[in-house]
């Protein structure tokens, strides 16, 4: 199973298939793709997902909207796209590709398009749209996570039922999704709040790997925020999305948003480094409906994520869960003026032990995060 590698992967889709004005290639191109694989090699990201545009598949499809045709065919992409020769150029990156399919149009040739997807050089796919939790849909998703592993190939699951132990079995399983998530910052006018996020912990993450669209950097005050398809706005302070990376497990966690919004942008370099597996769990602190603080160790480092509904609050975190010795703090915190402004964080590094009690005060909608790194003796 050593093909099996969870990570990070970009999502254009959320986004709304973002490229500089200057590359003048919008569209399901090699262009646009390799931009984003560009941008996952600078920056030590796993996956970029290949993506419909808009409203057209990345595949031939005589469909309406997202719904398939009868012509619907996942194994030939749409004129000028060569999915080989972009799955080679991740490969040369150090990048993997995966695709979005429906799947309506992905089970009616489910073995070849397998094999098609494995001598393209793909890694993965979200399957989306299933929409049921009947038994014969249950047997037709473990049918694609059986022949999914034939083909070295992982699966995430969209528009699906809430996890039930499948990815036990079947690995090769990375996330599904059986949750209201931030999609919908492009069409609901409320927009997604913390006051919905906080409750994930205590229901649907239980059940297992939730999938959530996580990466959205431009964070508003809710009197500000606005669907927009393209860009989409978020609701609750980029300290807050930071956390939800070590709040919510997932073995596939997204970076929705695009480059722009990322390079040079205070916070991201966290997320360039977050795992998406643990080697342990702490729950420090929690009350259903208000706040949650999970600290998760992988390797020698642990990762604590705070996040809060939408009042504000002061906490502290005892970091007794330490072995001895001291660490190197990386603190991610929400700034003063971060109710009004919520993008703003203030970034702390110090050095703290077992003993050392972190004391937060988080803003409205908001979290906190840090990364703690056990010091080497010369």
């Amino acid at each position: 199973v050593s093909w099996i590698k969870p990570g990070i992967s970009t999502f254009p889709w959320w986004n709304g298939n973002v490229v500089p004005d200057t590359l003048n290639a919008p569209g399901n191109n090699f262009v646009t793709n390799q931009y984003y694989i560009d941008f996952c090699a600078r920056n030590g990201l796993q996956f970029h997902s290949v993506v419909e545009y808009g409203l057209h598949q990345w595949y031939v499809d005589d469909g309406v909207g997202f719904q398939p045709g009868p012509n619907a065919d996942v194994t030939k992409p749409v004129p000028g796209l060569d999915m080989k020769e972009i799955c080679d150029y991740g490969k040369q990156h150090g990048v993997g590709i995966r695709v979005w399919v429906h799947f309506g149009a992905l089970y009616p040739k489910l073995d070849t398009a397998f094999a098609i997807f494995e001598k393209w050089g793909l890694t993965g796919m979200m399957v989306d749209f299933m929409d049921r939790d009947d038994q014969e849909m249950v047997n037709m998703q473990t049918e694609i996570l059986e022949k999914a592993a034939r083909h070295k190939l992982h699966i995430q699951f969209h528009g699906a039922y809430k996890p039930t132990g499948l990815s036990r079995t079947y690995p090769n399983e990375f996330t599904r999704e059986g949750t209201l998530n931030y999609e919908t910052n492009k069409w609901n006018p409320e927009g997604m709040s913390p006051d919905h996020d906080i409750n994930m912990p205590f229901t649907r993450m239980l059940a297992g790997a939730t999938d959530y669209h996580l990466g959205g950097f431009r964070a508003v005050p809710k009197s500000k925020f606005k669907t927009q398809y393209t860009r989409p706005l978020m609701v609750g302070t980029r300290c807050h999305m930071l956390a939800m990376y070590v709040v919510l497990e997932s073995y596939l966690q997204m970076l929705c948003d695009y480059p722009a919004a990322y390079e040079g942008e205070p916070g991201f370099e966290f997320l360039k480094n977050i795992p998406t597996t643990w080697d342990e769990t702490i729950v420090i602190d929690a009350k259903v409906k208000e706040y949650i603080t999970i600290a998760r160790r992988k390797n020698n480092d642990w990762y604590v994520g705070t996040i809060t509904n939408n009042e504000a609050r002061q906490l502290s975190i005892p970091l007794s869960f330490l072995g001895e010795g001291n660490f190197t703090a990386d603190i991610y915190s929400d700034a003063d003026d971060a109710n009004e402004n919520p993008d703003h964080l203030i970034k702390q590094i110090k050095e703290v032990t077992k003993n050392t009690v972190i004391n937060l005060k988080i803003a409205s909608g908001g979290g906190q995060v840090m990364r703690l790194s056990k010091v080497i003796s010369q």
